[in-house]
This record gives C-alpha cells, structure tokens and sequence, in this order.
C-alpha cells in the first residue's frame, strides 16, 4: 500500500517524469501530479502567508488551488523539471496575493500603505507586519526590466522561499552566482523603495 506522507517531498524524478509527460501532450499526467506536488504547493503557500497581514480574506488552500489552475492553464511553458514548476507556482501565487493587496486597497479609500523590509530573512517564520506587497511588486517589475535573472532570483527567494540550492537548480545556475545576485537585487530594491 503507497501510504505517502503529505509533509515529506516527492521523488524529483517523478515530478519531472510527469512534467516531461504532460509536455509531450499526456492529458493524465497533470491529474497523476497533483497529488505529488500539493504538499509542496501548500508550504510554498504558507510560506507566503507569513509575510501578510493577521486575518487574511484568502487562505492558503485557495491560493493553492487558484495557483495550480493557472498552472495547469499555461501552454507557453515548457516544463523542464520540478524546481522550474515550484518556481513558476510560487510566480502565480505572488500575482495572486498581489492582485488581492490591489483589489483590497482600491476598496479602502486613504488606507495606509505599508512599508516594505527586506531585512526579514528569507523563508522567516515571522510575519512582516509593514509589508507593502504593491509597492514591492511595482519595484520587482523595474527591476525585471533592468534584470530579469535578479527578479526571479528574489522572487524565488523572497516569495516562494526557496533555498540558495534549490533556487539555483529552478535556474539551472550555480548556488555562488544566486547568492550573489540575490545581495546585488536586495541592495538594488532597497535604495528604490527607499529604505537604504
């Protein structure tokens, strides 16, 4: 009997079999994945969840859900292997969060922004109480216009807290080079929102 723990990760392998199945164009593969990957998706959630405000109006498992419709709606992507997929969900949970911070502050007239901190560390299990989400993303897409590579190394690092290592393997580049633009991005989204 296959009586697999929900906290412990999947074999790489197999995620990365049935990614490389449902790009060949096998309808099946996406329902065999799910079930592998919502652990996964869950923590990358929670993780998210960390850093917004007590009593939010989205839960994680709706962000989840939501996260992985858009996914199984990409046709662009090609998969190249199960960090590519996390990196990408952890992409779609952001615009999720984002687009709820957006639709959440245009209903609250004269409501304070919060001020963004970097300083937090990655992954921390303590909520950012001044985090404006808005103004980080609007600073996220300068710098993806300035340099893509260094966005998606914060946002993998910030939002989806991925490790160095499992950052570097999403980009297929050496954990030195991510630790050292991730430093490069923060010092760069600091002086821009102000706070170095």
């Amino acid at each position: 009997m296959d009586d697999q723990d929900p906290e412990v990760s999947p074999p790489a392998g197999e995620v990365t079999r049935l990614l490389l199945a449902w790009n060949g164009g096998d309808a099946s593969a996406i329902e065999r994945l799910m079930p592998l990957v919502y652990g996964d998706l869950r923590a990358i959630a929670e993780r998210h969840f960390r850093r917004e405000r007590a009593g939010h109006t989205l839960q994680p498992t709706a962000v989840v859900h939501e996260a992985y419709f858009r996914l199984v709606d990409q046709t662009r992507v090609t998969w190249k292997n199960r960090g590519h997929f996390f990196a990408i969900a952890s992409q779609a949970m952001r615009r999720i969060l984002v687009d709820h911070a957006r639709a959440r502050q245009t209903n609250k007239r004269g409501g304070a922004e919060r001020r963004v901190t970097l300083d937090v560390g990655v992954a921390s299990p303590e909520p950012v109480d001044d985090m404006d989400f808005i103004a980080l993303d609007e600073a996220l897409t300068r710098l993806k216009s300035l340099d893509g590579a260094q966005a998606q190394i914060v946002e993998l690092r910030f939002f989806g807290g991925l490790s160095i290592d499992e950052t570097a393997e999403a980009l297929e580049t050496s954990p030195s080079s991510v630790k050292r633009e991730f430093r490069s991005a923060k010092a760069w989204l600091f002086r821009e929102l102000g706070l170095g």
